[in-house]
C-alpha cells in the first residue's frame, strides 16, 4: 500500500509505493540535527515526485547526498543519493508524511557527526 507526503506550502508532493514504515532513522550531524528530520529510506524507483521544478539542492561535506528542499517554504521532505551498490535511493522525511504516527516509530539513531 502506498502513502504519500509533501513540503509545508504542496507544491512538492511525493508517492512512495510501500507501506508506512514502522521505524525511522534520526541522525546527529550538523544538518540532520539542525532540521530535525526523522528519516526512512526506499529504492528511488519506489517513490513519484511531483513539482520538481521547486525543488532545490544542498550538498555539503563529501557531497554524496542531494539534500532537496522547496524553494518556496524550504521543507526538505526527502534526500537523494545512490546506496552502496550505486541504487538510486530517497530518504524520506517521515515528518512530511501525515499518515505517520511520529509517536509510535522505533527511533534508530545514526552517529553521522562521527563520520
Amino acid at each position: 500500500m502506498a502513502f504519500s507526503g509533501s513540503c509545508h506550502c504542496g507544491r512538492v508532493t511525493f508517492t512512495v509505493d510501500a507501506d508506512l514504515p514502522s521505524e525511522a532513522m534520526s541522525c546527529n550531524c550538523s544538518h540532520c540535527r539542525r532540521k530535525g528530520m526523522l528519516l526512512a529510506f526506499f529504492p528511488g524507483a519506489q517513490v513519484k515526485i511531483a513539482g520538481e521544478t521547486a525543488l532545490k539542492s544542498y550538498k555539503f561535506n563529501k557531497h554524496v547526498i542531494n539534500h532537496l528542499f522547496c524553494e518556496t517554504c524550504g521543507t526538505q521532505p526527502f534526500g537523494a543519493a545512490r546506496g552502496r551498490d550505486g541504487t538510486e535511493m530517497h530518504a524520506v522525511n517521515l515528518r512530511c508524511v501525515p499518515e505517520v504516527d511520529l509517536e509510535t516509530l522505533t527511533i534508530q539513531r545514526f552517529d553521522g557527526a562521527s563520520v
